[in-house]
C-alpha cells in the first residue's frame, strides 16, 4: 500500500512539473533569471520554435508553447531577453502557429524544465 502510494505521488509530481513547465515570466534583470533568452531573426538559427499562448491551459509539457504570466510567482520558469546570441542560454524564434512549436536543438531542452 505504501509502495503504490508513493508511485501514485512521484508519478503526479512529474505530470504536474511537465505540465506547469511553459509557463514564463519576463524578468527586468539578467541575475533574476532561470534562463537567459535571445529571440534570433529566423527559425534556422533558433534552438527552439516558441508560439506564445494566450491562454495558461494550452502551455503544456515542454515544447514551446509558453504563456507569459502577470507575476513572477505564477511562472514555473523566469526569463530574460538579451540583447546578444552570445550572452543567451536558449535561442528562440516566435511563430504564427501552435502546430510549428518545437524544439530544433534538444539538448538545451533541460532548460525549460
Amino acid at each position: 500500500m505504501k509502495n503504490t502510494l508513493l508511485f501514485f505521488f512521484v508519478i503526479s509530481f512529474f505530470l504536474t512539473k511537465s505540465v506547469d513547465a511553459q509557463k514564463v515570466f519576463s524578468v527586468d534583470a539578467a541575475y533574476k533569471a532561470d534562463v537567459k533568452v535571445f529571440v534570433v531573426d529566423a527559425p534556422y538559427k533558433a534552438d527552439l520554435l516558441v508560439y506564445k499562448e494566450y491562454s495558461a491551459y494550452r502551455a503544456k509539457g515542454n515544447r514551446g508553447l509558453w504563456f507569459f504570466t502577470k507575476a513572477a510567482y505564477q511562472a514555473k520558469k523566469k526569463i530574460y531577453f538579451v540583447d546578444a546570441a552570445y550572452k543567451a542560454d536558449l535561442k528562440i524564434y516566435f511563430v504564427k502557429s501552435s502546430y510549428q512549436a518545437k524544439w530544433k536543438k534538444k539538448n538545451k531542452k533541460h532548460l525549460m524544465y
